[in-house]
């Protein structure tokens, strides 16, 4: 690995982006025998994917869980690798004063009766199991292949209204997400889904950075280069054989003129110290009534004490962005604590945090767009770490056969 912004690409392929989906397709590449630069304008890997230390602890650049249920991980990442440290199969729903629990009664045997009181009548909670057992047996294409409504709509079309969905599902799914309406197309927020039922939510112990640094460290030596801002396309496409543009959408926009910068949803993660554990489940809280900005939050240290060893850290992160104070105050009324006595460690503002996936949409974007220059990231795929690694691993694809057809 090698820093600087002097560095000029002499391999056969420039992959510019340094994130889930260039590292992925690099390391592709170079498994293929292909000789591959990367060049990344910042100071470590992971695109959004970073971790920052500050004081001892672990600042994911906000709020993000790893799916090990992901296909995608499941082949290209060392699992046992990452330390994985999981959240509870479900989700505590703050409501006037008290906490339920909601969840898979099967893997969280303790939560059966908080689940059976949930919000919902028996009715509406069948017609929902119905509708997850069925989306996590189905294969990633049948669900790429449903209608392409509304997760609203598609709800509303399998009976599931009223108290579940407006005090657990949509609080929930609004910090996944990035809105509040369910306006994301139903074939994504269907997978997303799949994803949850079939796997627990995690961290890795070293932070949400330790996943790119993975798949950098499998990268040939001198690969990477660190601290290179790409301005301009001209002078890699001369040089080298492909270009795969790796970026978020706003800069493969600026690359790329003529491409369309995709719709984005913005979020923002606060970060506090609390000097008592507001609570000690190792889960995200909701709030069932929707009475602040707060979509989620969760006790980190319960989920991975390495995250902040011996004391408390909590996550919290509203859509778009809003006062800190009021941030506070939300906090108080959804764990029905005191947070006067909370201190605000950080701040991370997103305003490009996922790309908006609202019917009509193709989640399968083409990665290939001629003369030599190629598009990853999950702004072309399935917004999750899933589809930047398979963003990534098309690009690759489309990248040798371009290259063999040459020769």
């Amino acid at each position: 690995m090698s820093t600087g912004g002097t560095v000029p690409p002499v391999a056969d392929v420039v992959v510019v982006g340094a994130g889930l989906a260039g590292l992925a397709a690099a390391l592709h590449l170079t498994r293929a025998g292909v000789e591959v630069e990367v060049l990344e304008a910042g100071d470590a890997v992971g695109g959004r994917v970073r971790t920052d230390r500050v004081d001892g602890m672990l600042l994911d650049r906000g709020f993000q869980v790893f799916n090990p249920a992901y296909p995608e991980a499941r082949r290209v990442l060392s699992l046992d690798a990452l330390e994985l440290r999981h959240f509870r199969a479900g989700v505590v729903v703050a409501r006037a004063g008290r906490h339920v629990r909601v969840g898979d009664p099967r893997r969280v045997p303790g939560w059966a009766l908080s689940s059976a009181v949930s919000p919902g009548s028996p009715l509406v909670k069948a017609r929902f199991a119905a509708y997850a057992v069925r989306t996590a047996r189905s294969a990633p294409h049948q669900l790429r292949e449903l209608p392409d409504v509304s997760a609203a709509e598609a709800f509303e079309a399998a009976g599931i209204r009223g108290p579940l969905l407006e005090s657990v599902l949509r609080p929930f799914l609004a910090g996944v997400l990035g809105e509040r309406e369910l306006t994301t197309s139903r074939r994504f927020v269907d997978l997303v889904l799949r994803s949850f039922v079939r796997g627990d939510p995690a961290v890795p112990a070293a932070g949400m950075q330790a996943i790119p640094e993975q798949l950098a460290a499998w990268l040939p030596a001198g690969t990477l280069t660190l601290g290179h801002r790409v301005e301009d396309l001209t002078g890699l496409r001369r040089s080298s054989r492909a270009v795969v543009v790796a970026t978020d959408p706003v800069t493969v926009a600026r690359l790329l003129p003529g491409t369309g910068r995709p719709a984005t949803n913005a979020l923002t993660t606060y970060y506090h110290l609390a000097p008592e554990p507001p609570s000690d489940e190792p889960a995200i809280v909701v709030d069932g009534l929707a009475r602040g900005p707060v979509v989620n939050s969760v006790v980190l240290t319960n989920v991975a004490p390495s995250y902040a060893p011996g004391r408390v850290l909590v996550s919290s992160t509203v859509l778009g962005r809003a006062e800190e104070p009021e941030v506070r105050r939300h906090l108080a009324t959804m764990y029905a604590v005191p947070t006067d006595a909370w201190s605000l460690v950080a701040t991370y503002d997103l305003p490009h945090a996922l790309p908006a996936q609202r019917p009509p949409t193709e989640l399968r974007r083409p990665v290939a767009l001629g003369d030599g220059v190629y598009v990853a990231g999950d702004h072309r795929d399935t917004a999750s770490q899933q589809g930047a690694l398979v963003s990534g691993r098309r690009a690759a694809r489309a990248v040798l056969e371009d290259l063999r057809a040459r020769h």
